[in-house]
C-alpha cells in the first residue's frame, strides 16, 4: 500500500477537484493526506450563516475536517497562508497571501510532509489553476518544486476535460436543462483541451462520497448551488471521472488509476 498526498487551495476544492479519486485510495487500503495551502479566509458567505463572533476560517477549518472523513483523508495539514482571493482583487498583494508567498518557502513546507509520509503520488493543479484562479496556479507552482524536493515519484495535475464539458453543455441545452441550473460558463481558460489529458479515473463509485463531502463545506456550497442543485445524472456526469495531466505521459489517456501498481 501506498501514500497519496493531495494538495489544494481553500478548503472544499479537495471535495470537488479529487474527491473520487481520494476516497478511491482509501478504500483500496492507501493511506491518504490533504494538505490546504490557504483556511479560505476570503470566501462568501450568507449572513447569519456563522455564530456570533465566529470567523469563517474557522468554520471552514471544522468543514475541511468533515469532508476529510468522508473522503478517507487519515491527516489534514493546513501550509497556514491568507486566502489570496480571485485574479485582480486586493487580496492579492496582502502580506502573507498565498499568492505573494515565496514559492520556495511554501514548497519546502509541503516537502517536508510529503518526506514525512514517504509519499509516492501528489495530486495538484495544471498550470492555469484549472481556471485562473492565483491560488490554485500557486499550488501547481509549489506542488511541482515540492515534489522535486521530496522525490515524490508521481506528481497528476488535477485538470477539466474542457472537450467533455463542453459536450455536455451541448446535450444538456439540446434537451432543454440548462436553465435549470446555473451552470460556469467553459471557456478557453476553463480547464484543458482533451489531447493534453493523460489520465482519466472513473470515480462514479464514489459520487456519494463526493457529493455528501461538498455538503460538509455548507458556508460554501449551499443545496441550491451548481454543484448540488443539479439533477443526479447531471452530477454523474459532470463529477463522475477526474481528469489529470503526468508530465511524460501521453498523448492521449495512458492511465486510469493514480495507484495503479503501488
Amino acid at each position: 500500500m501506498a501514500t497519496l498526498v493531495s494538495f489544494h487551495a481553500h478548503p472544499d476544492d479537495e471535495c470537488i477537484a479529487c474527491g473520487g479519486v481520494m476516497r478511491k485510495a482509501f478504500e483500496e487500503g492507501h493511506r491518504v493526506v490533504l494538505v490546504v495551502a490557504t483556511r479560505g479566509e476570503n470566501g462568501e458567505v450568507q449572513e447569519g450563516f456563522l455564530t456570533a463572533g465566529e470567523e469563517l476560517w474557522e468554520r471552514r477549518v471544522v468543514e475541511t475536517h468533515a469532508a476529510a472523513e468522508i473522503l478517507g483523508a487519515q491527516r489534514v495539514e493546513f501550509l497556514g497562508y491568507v486566502d489570496s482571493g480571485m485574479i485582480g482583487e486586493p487580496e492579492n498583494d496582502v502580506p502573507g497571501s498565498f499568492w505573494t508567498a515565496s514559492v520556495e518557502e511554501a514548497a519546502e513546507k509541503l516537502a517536508a510532509i510529503l518526506r514525512e509520509e514517504n509519499a509516492e503520488v501528489l495530486t495538484i493543479y495544471d498550470d492555469n489553476g484549472g481556471y485562473g484562479h492565483p491560488d490554485h496556479i500557486q499550488v501547481h507552482r509549489v506542488g511541482k518544486r515540492a515534489a522535486e524536493l521530496a522525490g515524490t515519484p508521481r506528481v497528476y495535475q488535477n485538470t477539466m476535460n474542457r472537450d467533455h464539458m463542453q459536450r455536455g453543455f451541448e446535450a444538456a441545452a439540446a434537451a432543454g436543462l440548462v436553465s435549470e441550473v446555473e451552470m460556469p460558463d467553459p471557456s478557453e481558460n476553463f480547464g484543458k483541451p482533451e489531447s493534453e489529458i493523460t489520465a482519466a479515473v472513473d470515480v462514479s463509485a464514489y459520487l456519494g462520497h463526493k457529493r455528501k463531502a461538498m455538503r460538509a463545506h455548507a458556508s460554501q456550497i449551499s443545496e441550491s448551488s451548481f454543484f448540488l442543485a443539479m439533477p443526479d445524472e447531471a452530477f454523474a456526469y459532470t463529477f463522475g471521472t477526474e481528469w489529470f495531466i503526468r508530465e511524460g505521459q501521453g498523448p492521449g489517456i495512458t492511465e486510469t488509476d493514480l495507484m495503479a501498481g503501488l
